[in-house]
């Protein structure tokens, strides 16, 4: 097959998902970027270029979207962290045993195979009927709290279900980069003294870094647009304690007069953070996969 044969074919085989991405990402994108620069209200024809103006009220008039975006940021660094490092401790357990690998692979991912908004609904049940009951028949009373209705522990209740719901996912790519360690490399840490915590920090992390720069981008991208677990469990309350930035976007396009080009900038603001974020961050760990 010539080269030429090679690359038609190799284009049939992706063109229907790059029609796809096309039809339902890439141009939405343009379209939405176009819309942050007019007062477009979602349904009128009739519409008005005016520049900058959406951006500069955003920053200036708008102290729900700051404070969205700032929950959001701590929203982000705590799930980043958490996910990954609960996600590759699971994964380090599971690989360490000699059976059973199976059942513990499919216990903890199963969550992962559950819609997120389901499994808001089903959390809320927990929260509010199963938690209290448990506290009032236990010892454990400190479960007997408001964990959706206080500000105080609404944010720790959507990282429990955030973390139930995603860590099984990061854990199977963790254990996908532990396999491929190569055994000789082990051998020869225990044979050379080191301890268990030596032989993961010298050799196993450095040889899975690859996978950490794969779930570092995938829990961070994923973090910055969480909306269903905020949405099923609190609805961003109460009042707006619990408010994320795609749920403000969602809220000024569809709740607050249809102002469709405002949140179109609201949502070329988010792309743009999570871009450069993103960015940065793939650039720093493929520096560390080279380096290692």
């Amino acid at each position: 097959m010539s080269s030429r044969n090679k690359y038609v074919s190799l284009l049939a085989f992706t063109a229907p998902a790059l029609l796809f991405y096309i039809a339902f990402l890439l141009i939405p994108m343009i379209g939405a970027f176009y819309y942050s620069f007019t007062d477009w209200n979602g349904l009128n024809r009739d519409y008005d270029l005016i520049g900058f103006a959406n951006f500069v009220e955003v920053f200036k008039d708008d102290p729900d979207f700051v404070n969205s975006l700032l929950f959001t940021l701590k929203y982000v660094v705590v799930m980043v962290v958490l996910q990954n490092v609960l996600a590759l401790f699971l994964a380090v357990l599971i690989e360490s045993r000699t059976r059973s690998k199976g059942l513990f692979r499919t216990l903890f991912f199963m969550p992962n195979m559950i819609s997120v908004i389901i499994s808001a609904f089903m959390w809320t049940f927990i929260f509010s009927q199963v938690l209290p009951q448990i506290a009032e028949k236990t010892v454990f009373t400190f479960l007997n709290q408001s964990w959706i209705g206080d500000p105080n522990f609404s944010f720790y209740s959507i990282l429990i279900v955030s973390l139930w719901n995603g860590v099984g996912y990061m854990m199977i790519i963790y254990l996908a980069g532990l396999q491929g360690v190569p055994q000789s490399l082990k051998e020869a840490a225990v044979i050379d003294g080191a301890n268990a915590w030596q032989r993961f920090r010298s050799v196993t992390l450095p040889m899975i870094t690859p996978a950490i720069t794969i779930c570092l981008f995938l829990t961070l991208n994923s973090s910055f647009k969480v909306f269903e677990v905020v949405y099923g469990l609190t609805g961003g309350g109460p009042g707006r304690s619990t408010q994320v930035v795609t749920m403000n976007i969602y809220e000024e396009a569809f709740s607050n007069n249809f102002r469709y080009g405002y949140a179109s900038a609201k949502s070329i603001i988010l792309f743009a953070m999570v871009l450069i974020l993103t960015l940065i961050q793939v650039s720093i760990t493929k520096k560390r996969e080279v380096e290692a």
